[in-house]
């Protein structure tokens, strides 16, 4: 078996729970499993990974493009036994929907419809999501119910269903609940699902999914054709520059293709924490703060005074450092939370940020660099997502301490505020860059951190 997407209705129809389910059953069955994520989630990502461990890889096609997607596939499903693709949002939500990036990768995909409320209804439903695939070389290969009160409820459910195969259910009463907070579901980092409730989840699925016939279905879809790799670049030096990345509770945000294409590029990946390391490690030229919760772990950021202090002084000092999004946040002089409190944070950046109750900004950005930088040359572009319940403090803007770097658009090409916050060689901004949209930023970064260790 080459692969399958697991696709729903619409968001919040239980794809996450049924993938966590596949992938804890098809592991029970002792094989080997690869799992993606199609869009720019990283949350889903970590959560396959506490099942499969490994980590889940993101499929993309707006911020990288369908070759780097099908090479991404190729490349990490060619030694497993099954490969698992999570969709987002609704099957064809969306110009670069899942229903795409199953359409692009020749992948059977299985419909997950949420049953609660719904009998003979489904048939008519099931239905228009075939003749809506039929449409747009989408292989509809089956369809899994989820939150079925009973046996008789399942058997109406499946009474007026032609031509797409049912592959079974997960009971209404299987009591499996993944914790939600303001960005989503908890990190994988925090352990919001014990090992007894996956194992739970996937003795459901061994018992109400037909997961054999579901590991089949890719013999019926076209052949696929490998591609050649886009992005892998053979280091000359491996291991030549230490690139120290930011990693705990507070900050999980990575995807895992951006620290392979370091490491092809000669890096060296070694890990700090925040939380509690006292200081960067010494032998790093460059450091990476990617996003997470910052927020929630203010306090101990804040009483880490070592740690921040290692942070400001690199900072000031002029060595490389990047952050997005919750490393931003780190940044900066401090965060008030939720509640208004106020933590220092490393106070690299001369603003503060702070807490919403709602959403500042999300969605896909494409950068355009206005000035050289430490991950990229004026001119380039580069693609990421953006998505934050924070906000700069007292517009820094204006700051004369500061430049911003990125000239900022959204997915449709509208022009957004201007981005990228640069001290220094310090580089901060909200926006997630994912390195596969332009590969050349894994080089440029370890150049500079050769740069500080020479």
């Amino acid at each position: 078996m080459r692969g399958v997407v697991i696709a729903g209705t619409h968001s919040g129809c239980g794809k996450t729970t049924v993938t966590l389910g596949i992938l804890g059953a098809l592991k029970k069955k002792g094989l080997s499993v690869q799992s993606f994520k199609a869009g720019p989630d990283f949350i889903d990502s970590g959560l396959h990974r506490l099942i499969t461990g490994k980590p889940s890889r993101n499929l993309d096609l707006w911020m990288c493009g369908e070759a780097y997607a099908a090479d991404c596939f190729s490349r990490n499903s060619a030694d497993v036994d099954v490969a698992v693709v999570e969709g987002v949002m609704g099957l064809y939500d969306g110009a670069l929907s899942t229903a795409s990036l199953a359409s692009s990768l020749k992948l059977p995909v299985v419909l997950v419809i949420d049953a609660y409320g719904m009998a003979e209804t489904a048939g008519a439903l099931v239905r228009g999501f075939s003749e809506y695939a039929s449409q747009r070389s989408v292989i509809l290969a089956g369809v899994i119910f989820n939150r079925v009160a009973s046996a008789n409820h399942y058997s109406r459910l499946c009474a007026d269903i032609r031509d797409v195969r049912v592959l079974g259910y997960l009971p209404r009463d299987l009591h499996f609940e993944i914790p939600h907070r303001h960005l989503g579901l908890f990190v994988a980092e925090e352990n919001p699902v014990t090992e007894e409730n996956l194992g739970r989840l996937a003795s459901a699925v061994l018992e109400y999914v037909d997961i054999d016939t579901l590991m089949q279905m890719d013999r019926e879809a076209p052949p696929h054709t490998e591609t050649k790799s886009v992005h892998r670049m053979a280091s000359q030096n491996p291991g030549s520059s230490v690139i120290a990345v930011a990693y705990d509770r507070a900050f999980s945000f990575y995807y895992e293709d951006n620290l392979d294409l370091l490491r092809n590029a000669g890096a060296k990946i070694i890990l700090f924490s925040p939380l509690v390391d006292a200081a960067i490690p010494g032998e790093a030229g460059a450091v990476y703060i990617g996003g997470g919760y910052p927020e929630l772990y203010a306090e101990e950021l804040s009483k880490n005074v070592s740690l921040r202090s290692s942070v400001r002084d690199w900072g000031t000092s002029g060595k490389p450092l990047y952050a997005e999004c919750g490393g931003l946040m780190y940044l900066s002089k401090g965060i008030h939370d939720f509640e208004g409190a106020f933590f220092e944070m490393a106070g690299v950046l001369p603003f503060e940020t702070r807490m919403k109750s709602g959403k500042s900004r999300l969605g896909y950005r494409q950068v355009l660099v206005d000035e050289d930088c430490i991950i990229g040359k004026k001119g380039e572009v580069l693609r990421g997502h953006e998505f934050h319940y924070s906000e700069i403090v007292d517009g820094a803007e204006n700051n004369s301490l500061i430049s911003l770097i990125y000239s900022v658009e959204n997915a449709s090409g509208q022009a957004l505020q201007r981005e990228g916050y640069r001290y220094k060689n310090t580089l901060a901004s909200y926006i997630h860059i994912h390195f596969g949209s332009n590969p050349a930023i894994a080089r440029k970064f370890i150049d500079h951190a050769k740069e500080t260790r020479g």
